[in-house]
C-alpha cells in the first residue's frame, strides 16, 4: 500500500514537472515567437518606407540623381542676373588694346607732333601783346558797376526802375563789349577769344544772379519791414578750434567788395548771402587736384596735337570733293579722340579744377555734376552733367517763367534756346564767322529728346544719349574747321590719305 502511494506521488510530481516544463517551453516558444514577430513587424515598416521612397523617386524623376531644373539662361532678361563685371573688364581690355593699336599707328605714320611752343602760340600771336588777358582784367569794371548800383538801390538813392535799367546796360555790355573786342582786335587768337568770352559769359550769369538775389532781399525787407538775417558769405577774423567763425549780417551788409569778389571766384553761378563753408583747407586734397589739373591739361594738349589735328587735316579733301563715304569714315575716325578729349576735359574742369577752387575758397557745395553717364533721356543728361548752369537756369530763368504763367514746354524750349545762343556765342565769335552749327546742334536736342523719351527706354535710351555725344560733337567740329579753313585759306586744306 505504502509503496503504491509513494509511486503515485512520484508519478504525480513527474507529471507536474513535465507539465510545468512543457508549459515553460511553450511559454518560451510563444515569447520567441512574439519576439520574432515583433522583429518582423519592425522590419516590415522599414521595408515599406524604402518601397515608398522608391515609388516617390520613380514618380518625381529620381531627385537624388537629377541634374536639371526649370531656369533661364544668364543672358536672358528673365534670369535676373546682373553681375557682368567680367564682361565689363573684357570691354576695358579690348578698348585699351584697340586704342593702343591706334596710338602706335599714329606714331608710326606721323611721328611725335606734340609741341609746347605751338600750344602757347594758340593763345598769343605776339608775345608782347596779351589782348585776352587785358580783356579779362577790364571785366572788373562791370563787377564794380553792379556792386555800386546795388549800393545805390539799397539806400534808396535811385529808384528800382532806374536800377533795373542800369543793370540791363551793364549786363548787355558784358556780352557785346568782349565780342566787339574779339572781332576787331587782329592779335586775338581763337583760343584766347574763347577763354576771354568764357570768362565774360560766366561773369554775366553771376552778376545776373547777384542782381536777382539782392532784389529779392529788398522785396522781403519792404514786405516784412524788417531785415533779413542770413549768414555772411565771408569768414570773420576770429577763428575757434581751426574753424573760421562767421558773423551774421543783414541786407545790405553783404554789399561789400570782399563779398562780391568771393562770389566771383567760387565755382557757382547762383549768388547767396550765406554760402555753405568747409571748416578747413585740406592740403593733400588740394595738391591732388592741382596735380590732376596740370597732368590732364598736358594730356589734352598732347591728344589734340598728336591725334585730332592730323585727322581733321585729312578730312578737308573729302569735304572739298563731297565724298560722303570718306566724310563718314573721317567722322567716325575723329569721333574716338574727340570723345576721349571731351571726357578728360569734363573730369579736368568739373572735378579737378572746380574742387581745387572750392577747396581753396572753402566753398562747401561740391555738387558740380551728377550721374549723367546713366542718362536714359536727353533732358536728364542736360540737367545733370553741368549742375552750376542747371541751377542757374532753374532758379533765374525757368521758374520765373513758370511764375509768370508760361507753360512748362515753352519754358523748356526757351532754356534750350538760351543754351544754344551761348554755345554759338562762344564758338562763332572767337572764330570770327557765323555758321550756326552749334546753335542748330543744341536746338536739334529738342526733337531728339522727344524721340528718345517716346520710343526708347532704359538701356536703349542710355545708348542713344551716348551716341548723340560721340557722333554729334565731332560733326560740329568738322563743320566749323572746314568752314574756318575755307574762309581763311581760300580752299579746304588737302590732307594725305590716312
Amino acid at each position: 500500500m505504502g509503496d503504491r502511494s509513494e509511486r503515485g506521488l512520484v508519478k504525480h510530481k513527474r507529471r507536474t514537472t513535465i507539465s510545468g516544463e512543457a508549459a515553460g517551453a511553450q511559454a518560451k516558444r510563444s515569447g520567441a515567437a512574439e519576439t520574432l514577430s515583433g522583429q518582423v513587424k519592425e522590419k516590415e515598416p522599414r521595408h515599406e518606407t524604402s518601397a515608398s521612397k522608391q515609388k516617390n523617386h520613380s514618380d518625381a524623376g529620381d531627385d537624388t540623381f537629377s541634374c536639371h531644373k526649370l531656369q533661364e539662361s544668364l543672358l536672358s532678361s528673365d534670369s535676373g542676373y546682373s553681375n557682368y563685371r567680367g564682361i565689363l573688364n573684357w570691354c576695358v581690355v579690348m578698348l585699351v588694346l584697340s586704342n593702343a593699336r591706334l596710338v602706335l599707328e599714329n606714331l608710326i605714320k606721323y611721328g611725335i607732333l606734340v609741341d609746347p611752343i605751338q600750344f602757347i602760340s594758340l593763345f598769343l600771336k605776339d608775345p608782347y601783346s596779351w589782348p585776352a588777358l587785358c580783356l579779362i582784367i577790364v571785366s572788373n569794371v562791370f563787377i564794380m558797376a553792379a556792386l555800386y548800383t546795388e549800393r545805390k538801390l539799397s539806400v534808396g538813392t535811385i529808384s528800382e526802375s532806374t536800377g533795373t535799367f542800369l543793370h540791363c546796360i551793364n549786363l548787355a555790355a558784358l556780352l557785346f563789349f568782349p565780342a566787339i573786342t574779339v572781332l576787331s582786335v587782329t592779335s586775338m587768337t581763337p583760343v584766347g577769344g574763347v577763354v576771354a568770352l568764357g570768362v565774360f559769359t560766366v561773369l554775366f550769369l553771376k552778376l545776373y544772379s547777384y542782381r536777382d538775389v539782392n532784389k529779392w532781399c529788398r522785396e522781403i525787407r519792404h514786405a516784412k519791414a524788417r531785415t533779413l538775417s542770413r549768414a555772411h558769405s565771408c569768414p570773420s577774423v576770429h577763428k575757434a578750434n581751426g574753424t573760421a567763425g562767421y558773423k551774421h549780417v543783414t541786407y545790405p551788409g553783404n554789399l561789400t567788395h570782399r563779398d562780391i569778389y568771393y562770389f566771383i571766384f567760387v565755382p557757382t553761378l547762383c549768388y547767396e548771402l550765406n554760402f555753405p563753408r568747409s571748416p578747413r583747407i585740406r592740403k593733400r586734397f588740394l595738391l591732388r587736384r592741382l596735380f590732376e589739373m596740370l597732368f590732364l591739361m598736358q594730356l589734352i594738349v598732347a591728344l589734340i596735337q598728336q591725334w585730332m589735328v592730323p585727322t581733321i587735316q585729312n578730312s578737308m579733301k573729302p569735304f572739298q570733293d563731297m565724298d560722303f563715304t570718306r566724310i563718314v569714315e573721317r567722322l567716325l575716325k575723329l569721333a574716338v579722340p574727340n570723345h576721349f578729349i571731351w571726357l578728360i576735359f569734363f573730369y579736368w574742369y568739373f572735378h579737378s579744377s572746380m574742387n581745387f577752387i572750392a577747396e581753396l575758397m572753402q566753398f562747401g557745395d561740391r555738387e558740380f555734376y551728377r550721374d549723367w553717364w546713366n542718362s536714359e533721356t536727353i533732358p536728364y543728361f542736360w540737367s545733370n552733367w553741368n549742375i552750376p548752369v542747371h541751377k542757374w537756369c532753374l532758379r533765374h530763368f525757368y521758374k520765373p517763367m513758370l511764375m509768370k504763367g508760361v507753360n512748362r514746354l515753352p519754358a523748356q524750349i526757351a532754356v534750350f534756346f538760351l543754351s544754344a545762343f551761348f554755345h554759338e556765342y562762344l564758338v562763332s565769335v572767337p572764330l570770327k564767322m557765323f555758321r550756326l552749327w552749334a546753335f542748330l546742334g543744341m536746338m536739334l536736342q529738342i526733337p531728339l529728346a522727344y524721340f528718345v523719351g517716346r520710343f526708347l527706354r532704359g538701356n536703349y535710351g542710355n545708348a542713344a544719349v551716348w551716341m548723340s555725344l560721340i557722333i554729334g560733337q565731332p560733326t560740329a567740329v568738322l563743320m566749323y574747321v572746314h568752314d574756318y579753313y575755307v574762309l581763311h585759306y581760300g580752299s579746304a586744306a588737302e590732307g594725305v590719305t590716312a
